[in-house]
């Protein structure tokens, strides 16, 4: 978004308030004075701080332009206008790229924000959002961060992040990316994708597409490029075991090309799980995935979903099996998301709409536990789960990245091993469901029958086919892994 406005001829400004504070964002307003700020709503629990700030900047710059974009926006578009009382002049749905010059431009001669593709106002909505012409285009202005240093994942400390294809082709129903989309994938050209690459001076890069090397010949000629530029990074990237097993040698490759992490979310360690988060791969193919990427000597981290309808005994069977693999694995909270199949079919009623405690860790549906017994059990997972992987056992092991680290001035890793019990508290997790609501969503609507018009809530309507950059084979290969075939 920054580099398209300042392409556009806009002096252009960045600030990150996950690496630096609000006092840093008010002193910028007030030095700088803008003449429009853009607020990316990519969090859902991030809505309420978008709004408060948005609030600040315009009692302080009454004239300034302030909208809004980015993924979870787009989903709550209409409510975070109400919320905002007049702060917010427009909600800027899809992808930004391909709007906001237009939009900037129709601002500065005060034209009808109406004709913007993807624009929301209190007025009405435009016409629907566009993609951006081509990913091809897009480079992001690395240069307008000012904390670059602050990024990591893991021990690749510090850490870039870089798109080698956007979208998601399958269909899980407790993930927004397809409904976004609208199941299409598109895939960037593997010598832009290089070029921009060879830019990058951090170590280590986090492939941040959704599901990585879902056509094998894209994510070859990639690599083939990135081997011939002799390009050395250390890479983490997300996949799904299926993926992972169909393109092999793909992985094979990039394992000698520095891969090094992987994240898959397996979601479930039972079939019945595994239905009802419609993620259509067998426990075995799970397990088969897993075992084949040990081989490969690449760390995994996995995902498994936490239902507020656990009981002791099941979160007992989690942390006996999570203790007998040698993965790293998160748990997350079963969570009916804006944008997600089950925000419209879940047959339970929610028990919040407060948008700070969708963050995944937090239940926001009935629990069969007492809630606060619930949040015990969830944290006890947790803390048996991190003494596993970052206990003194296992920080003998990584003494050495730690100290590496530390002797080139990167203290990110270290201080992130220190911080779980100020972070996972079932004390704080409970506190934070007394807190005041100031702003609610609407609830979704009522489910009157099993035939819920998923189209309802894409914010691209879905193209088919030929939204999708695979080849024939590819495309088999996920309709056949999708739920919604049989």
């Amino acid at each position: 978004m920054a580099a398209v406005a300042r392409d556009a001829g806009h002096e252009v400004r960045l600030i990150d308030l996950q690496a630096e504070t609000h006092r840093d964002l008010h002193r910028m307003i007030r030095s700088w004075q803008p003449d429009a700020v853009c607020f990316s709503g990519n969090y859902l629990a991030n809505i309420p701080e978008i709004i408060d700030l948005a609030k600040a900047i315009k009692a302080a710059l009454p004239q300034c332009f302030v909208l809004v974009g980015g993924h979870s926006a787009s989903f709550v578009a209409a409510d975070l206008l109400r919320h905002a009382d007049g702060a917010v002049n427009c909600v800027l749905r899809g992808e930004g790229e391909a709007s906001i010059a237009a939009l900037l431009e129709t601002v500065a001669r005060g034209g009808d924000l109406l004709r913007v593709p993807g624009v929301v106002t209190r007025d009405g909505e435009g016409p629907p959002p566009c993609f951006a012409q081509s990913l091809d285009t897009l480079r992001p202005a690395r240069d307008l961060l000012r904390h670059r240093r602050k990024y990591f994942i893991g021990v690749l400390d510090p850490c870039a992040s870089i798109e080698f294809a956007r979208g998601c082709p399958w269909d899980c129903a407790f993930c927004s990316a397809w409904t976004f989309y609208g199941r299409s994938y598109r895939a960037r050209n593997p010598e832009q994708v290089v070029a921009e690459l060879a830019t990058i001076r951090e170590p280590g890069v986090f492939i941040v597409d959704d599901v990585a090397f879902v056509h094998a010949e894209h994510g070859m000629q990639i690599g083939e490029a990135i081997e011939r530029r002799g390009i050395r990074k250390r890479y983490y990237l997300e996949t799904r075991g299926d993926v992972l097993l169909r393109n092999k040698d793909v992985f094979r490759f990039w394992r000698r090309l520095g891969l090094e992490y992987m994240f898959i979310g397996m979601e479930a360690i039972d079939a019945e799980g595994l239905k009802a988060f419609r993620k259509r791969i067998t426990l075995d193919k799970n397990f088969e995935a897993l075992e084949f990427a040990r081989s490969l000597g690449i760390t995994v981290a996995i995902n498994l979903i936490a239902d507020p309808d656990w009981d002791r005994e099941r979160f007992e069977t989690i942390r006996r099996w999570c203790l007998e693999i040698p993965e790293i694995v998160n748990i997350s909270v079963n969570t009916p998301y804006p944008g997600t199949e089950i925000w419209l079919r879940e047959q339970r009623r929610l028990t919040s709409l407060d948008y700070r405690l969708y963050d995944i860790q937090h239940a926001v549906l009935p629990t069969r536990l007492p809630l606060d017994e619930f949040y015990t059990e969830l944290v006890r997972t947790q803390q048996v789960l991190n003494r596993k992987h970052l206990g003194w056992t296992a920080l003998r092991g990584a003494t050495g990245q730690a100290c590496k680290l530390l002797l080139r001035g990167q203290t990110n890793f270290v201080r992130m091993l220190w911080k779980f019990d100020s972070v996972f508290d079932p004390r704080l997790q409970l506190g934070d469901h007394a807190r005041m609501v100031r702003y609610a969503m609407s609830p979704p609507p009522a489910v009157t029958d099993e035939r819920v018009d998923v189209k309802s809530i894409y914010v691209y309507g879905p193209t088919g086919r030929r939204g999708r950059r695979i080849d024939d084979a590819t495309e088999r290969f996920v309709d056949g892994t999708r739920m919604g075939a049989e």
